[in-house]
């Protein structure tokens, strides 16, 4: 998912067995700020999940519903979000979640200032808190649009950048709590996409926990289809189906004669609520 699955050639450049669904309220007492309201059950699913550039076709959808799979990440929005989406609808949604399938909401928000790499949208420290709440009200507002019901989790995608800079650091992680905060506000679950050695890191080991996200999704690209045994952090973080592992990436794979390039996960965390 490097540079939001643009490209193999841009990814690399700016490096320089499906499980069941179960309702529970997991992952809610690792998040802080929530907003004060009834909240709907938390949808988790536990198994593998993939995830790639453009939203398949619905034939694409139904040729790769065997059982390998039981879950796919969307991009729902983002200025930074590095495709088109002509299959993402409602309908769509609707469709594929009839068919069984679990959607994985992920919003290509604003890039670190210190990131290499050209972004539409790049955060600054002066803008950070701003951009944060504006672009998780986008994130609702699409979700919403696509069908993905309050309780949802959006994921924010962040892509590798020097956490060593501190004044970066600060500016990425004030867009990050300005960002969750308002998605719960809206009542909407946060969850992170990040790098265990840069992005993902930054928020698993800050010592200020005020609005961190709940889910964490880690890229560590070591083959290994867990959560668990590989997991970098604190054992007791992200306990509770809080987390994601982006395993493998640039799969091409061919299921019921449609070939797609995927990114593998390793999935026990929340997923969309759709019906």
């Amino acid at each position: 998912m490097a540079e939001h699955r643009q490209s193999k050639k841009r990814r690399y450049i700016t490096w320089a067995a499906v499980g069941a669904v179960v309702a529970a309220g997991a992952g809610i007492a690792a998040q802080t700020s929530m907003a004060a309201t009834t909240w709907p059950a938390q949808k988790t699913f536990t198994g593998r999940a993939f995830d790639t550039c453009t939203a398949p076709s619905l034939s694409a959808m139904k040729a790769w519903n065997t059982g390998f799979y039981g879950a796919a990440a969307v991009y729902i929005g983002g200025k930074n979000r590095g495709c088109a989406q002509p299959n993402l609808t409602a309908s769509w949604v609707k469709s594929v979640s009839s068919m069984g399938w679990k959607l994985i909401p992920l919003y290509v928000g604003a890039q670190p200032p210190c990131q290499k790499s050209a972004n539409p949208e790049r955060l600054t420290a002066a803008t950070a808190a701003s951009l944060g709440t504006a672009d998780a009200k986008d994130a609702v507002a699409k979700s919403a649009a696509l069908g993905l019901k309050a309780g949802s989790p959006v994921y924010l995608d962040m892509e590798p950048y020097d956490i060593t800079d501190k004044a970066c650091n600060d500016a990425v992680l004030t867009y990050v709590r300005a960002f969750n905060k308002e998605l719960r506000a809206k009542t909407y679950r946060a969850g992170y996409y990040g790098f265990t050695s840069s992005s993902a890191k930054a928020v698993a080991t800050a010592t200020d926990r005020t609005d961190m996200p709940g889910n964490l999704w880690y890229a560590l690209w070591d083959g290994k289809n867990t959560t668990t045994t590989d997991w970098p952090f604190g054992k007791t973080q992200y306990t509770d189906h809080s987390r994601a592992h982006q395993y493998m990436v640039n799969s091409k794979e061919t299921r019921g004669g449609y070939t797609l390039t995927v990114d593998r996960d390793a999935w026990d965390a929340p997923v969309a609520i759709t019906g």
